[in-house]
């Protein structure tokens, strides 16, 4: 029974619906009307809204288990291994950077526009440091492993990601002054969209949604993130508002006459959950045991992927820079 209890709690976890059952049991609907209450009613959008994405692929015979089986596995993975370690993160820093804040806002609707605008920039840091950077690369490969787009890729990630994430992201904002309560707040929202913008075909064949597109970064921004095509490589960092995407030059709309190839550049097999979870990691071992020299071995934690002490980069930037050369040249 106590097994059946525990996988019970799980979905129910699982599903977010925790707190409208016991609001159910209650009776007590006027904490519809509080935050939480609120909260409880959103919570569920994302996980209901991968199961219609998972029927629907079932209807129309376009299900594909692989497409969904080595997210799930992660998920479960991740659900034993770092289910407090991110809360912890995020409290340490907010203890340790808000005493040192040069200024603190308020819970009032002009601050909480600043503090979204700081959050996309921390995001964006943590963001194209994953990508720029080997060995977090390592951490946040397992995200971009899949070679479909769907809900269930937002639960793709490697433990270790979440905490070093919400310690640049909540250091930056708690260093800016972004009220703590506020930030929590900020998180829900970005998470909430951040997982909402995986979602697939099968429920939003265009992700360009209509005008969303001119304002912010919807599904379709982030399918070209995911890519591996070369003109879509490193792109498209920001989760909600794509402003430092274009500030600093790494925005790229979907085309239309380019077909997404998702997944990673590296050889591997997406279904297998250990190459998918270490198979970075493994080959930055390899790296580093083969490279001559101290400097060299450090050299390739924290150089971008790609790198080599050969000289013979195959970064994203050079990969990039040799697919535009190829398309000018056959004009």
């Amino acid at each position: 029974m106590a097994i059946f209890h525990t996988l019970y709690q799980e979905v129910i976890s699982f599903l977010g619906i925790g707190n409208l059952l016991e609001l159910y049991r209650t009776g007590n609907y006027s904490s519809l009307l509080t935050f939480n209450g609120i909260l409880s009613v959103i919570s569920p959008v994302i996980p209901f809204l991968l199961l219609i994405e998972v029927a629907r692929a079932l209807i129309y015979k376009r299900f594909k288990i692989e497409d969904y089986k080595i997210p799930f596995l992660i998920f479960v993975l991740n659900r034993f291994i770092s289910r407090f370690i991110s809360i912890a993160a995020i409290a340490f820093c907010i203890g340790v950077f808000e005493k040192i804040a040069p200024f603190q806002t308020t819970f009032t609707w002009y601050w909480f526009i600043y503090g979204y605008v700081v959050w996309e920039f921390a995001h964006f840091i943590y963001h194209y440091l994953g990508h720029k950077v080997r060995i977090f690369w390592c951490l946040h490969s397992t995200h971009h492993a899949p070679q479909a787009m769907n809900l269930s890729v937002t639960y793709a990630h490697f433990f270790l990601e979440a905490p070093y994430a919400d310690v640049i992201r909540t250091s930056i904002c708690i260093l800016a002054g972004v009220n703590p309560p506020m930030l929590f707040l900020i998180m829900f929202i970005d998470g909430t969209w951040g997982a909402f913008i995986h979602v697939g075909e099968n429920i939003l064949p265009d992700g360009r949604m209509g005008f969303l597109n001119r304002i912010i970064l919807t599904p379709s921004y982030h399918r070209v993130h995911h890519a591996k095509n070369p003109e879509y490589m490193d792109t498209n960092f920001c989760n909600l508002l794509n402003i430092w995407d274009k500030v600093f030059g790494t925005f790229q709309p979907e085309k239309r006459d380019v077909k997404i190839v998702y997944g990673i550049t590296r050889e591997m097999n997406p279904g297998n959950l250990l190459d998918v979870y270490f198979g970075e990691l493994y080959c930055l071992w390899k790296d580093i045991r083969r490279a001559p020299g101290i400097v060299n071995k450090l050299l390739y934690l924290v150089m971008p992927p790609g790198w080599s002490h050969t000289g013979d980069h195959k970064t994203a930037k050079v990969v990039k820079k040799a697919y535009q050369e190829e398309v000018t040249a056959a004009l």
